[in-house]
């Protein structure tokens, strides 16, 4: 990030080293926490902590800032009546030593004094990766539809990805084609933003949240 013209290196120092302090005391509180285990499994159980569990399979190397439990809140907008509204969020990102990753996120919508007012978004899936970079995301969503996006990570800690193909149960609700942009900011928290085709055609803002490490 480029430091503003007026603002002193030694403000600017001070504000890494408060960044840098806040993500190691945050690193203490969740380096232990991680996924409940149901039962004895003759397979690993899933993990979202890189410290416990199954090894990272080398082949997600560059999806490994992802690993974690997240929660957080966002802003969206209702492609039904156009109208804005916030939500909170919780989202896993898990494996078991294979070469994916696991998807979890739900949503729900939340007043002004961020009180739970119904349920919104929910979604699951897996992340894969390619020897070339090509990342998959296959996504399937409680409102009755299915997703494939393709992307490519665009530094060590951020990805984007574009729908390749969105099909519609009988059931469903209609949606059009998106783009999701991922990646870890300074305060080590995820943030990202979908943009959704519209009924015109146009790619318009969706969601997006900023979301702090719960867990990992």
């Amino acid at each position: 990030m480029t430091r503003p013209a007026d603002e002193p290196d030694g403000a600017a120092r001070r504000s890494g080293d408060d960044a840098i302090n806040q993500a190691a005391e945050r690193a203490r509180e969740t380096a232990d926490r991680n996924l409940p285990e149901w039962g004895e499994l003759p397979l690993p159980h899933d993990t979202a902590n890189l410290r416990q569990g199954a090894d990272l399979h080398s082949g997600l190397l560059a999806l490994l800032p992802m690993v974690g439990v997240w929660l957080g809140e966002g802003e969206g907008n209702d492609p039904d009546t156009g109208a804005d509204y916030h939500f909170a969020q919780q989202i896993i990102i898990s494996h078991d030593g294979q070469n994916f990753l696991n998807w979890q996120a739900r949503s729900w919508v939340i007043d002004d004094d961020a009180r739970f007012v119904r349920p919104d978004l929910r979604e699951t899936g897996f992340w894969r990766i390619g020897d070339d970079d090509t990342i998959e995301l296959l996504l399937a969503h409680a409102e009755g539809s299915i997703e494939l996006f393709y992307g490519q990570p665009l530094t060590q800690t951020s990805w984007e990805l574009a729908t390749d193909v969105v099909i519609k149960a009988d059931s469903g609700r209609r949606t059009g084609g998106a783009k999701r942009l991922y990646g870890l900011v300074e305060d080590g928290d995820l943030a990202y933003v979908e943009e959704r085709v519209d009924a015109d055609g146009d790619l318009i803002p969706r969601i997006s949240a900023k979301l702090r490490r719960y867990a990992g």
